[in-house]
């Protein structure tokens, strides 16, 4: 069986360790448990991996954030994935930092990557891992505040969210989505 696990993010290094790529994040660490490496391909950075007989293929859209529709059909095309099989992990203003929150379906709430991403498949109904992030800015500087990188106190929490993030990703392709919803789902 074969899964499509796609971690939102942007490009390059200005972008590294920033709130809005968490996505990135989620996945160099999965990658790295599972000592693989990225390589640069059509509309993104793949690894593949293998978690218990099951296929992941790992994708970075290298299309920015707001267009990572482009890249997810194309993957989902290319590699045959059913709706199901797709997993998307991004980051969320609307969840405290510390939560993360597996659905099955559900609107953008928003999040221009996840709109894109609905465009493109032309269809809302696409399982995604919300990874929260907080909103602890001032009105008027959402964009500085996702594209701000971590600070020091933040750190600790977002290293042990990307370790249950992980659990979240092999759970879903091992045993579906509605038991690790019920499992794993929270703080």
């Amino acid at each position: 069986m074969k899964f499509l696990i796609v971690g939102l993010g942007n490009p390059g290094s200005e972008y590294k360790n920033t709130r809005h790529n968490v996505g990135f994040d989620v996945l160099d660490s999965l990658a790295k448990e599972k000592e693989q490496d990225f390589e640069s391909l059509r509309y993104g950075d793949i690894c593949r991996v293998k978690h218990k007989s099951r296929s992941l293929i790992l994708l970075k859209p290298s299309t920015f954030m707001n267009l990572s529709g482009k890249a997810v059909n194309y993957w989902m095309q290319n590699e045959k994935i059913a709706f199901s099989n797709l997993l998307v992990v991004t980051d969320d203003l609307a969840l405290p930092l510390g939560t993360l929150r597996l659905r099955g379906k559900g609107s953008a709430g928003g999040h221009n990557g996840l709109k894109n991403i609905s465009y493109f498949l032309e269809s809302e109904v696409y399982p995604r891992l919300r990874f929260g992030i907080g909103s602890d800015f001032v009105k008027g500087y959402q964009t500085d505040f996702v594209l701000g990188k971590w600070d020091e106190t933040e750190l600790d929490q977002i290293d042990k969210n990307i370790e249950k993030a992980k659990k979240i990703i092999f759970s879903f392709c091992s045993i579906g989505i509605d038991l690790t919803m019920n499992n794993l789902n929270g703080k």
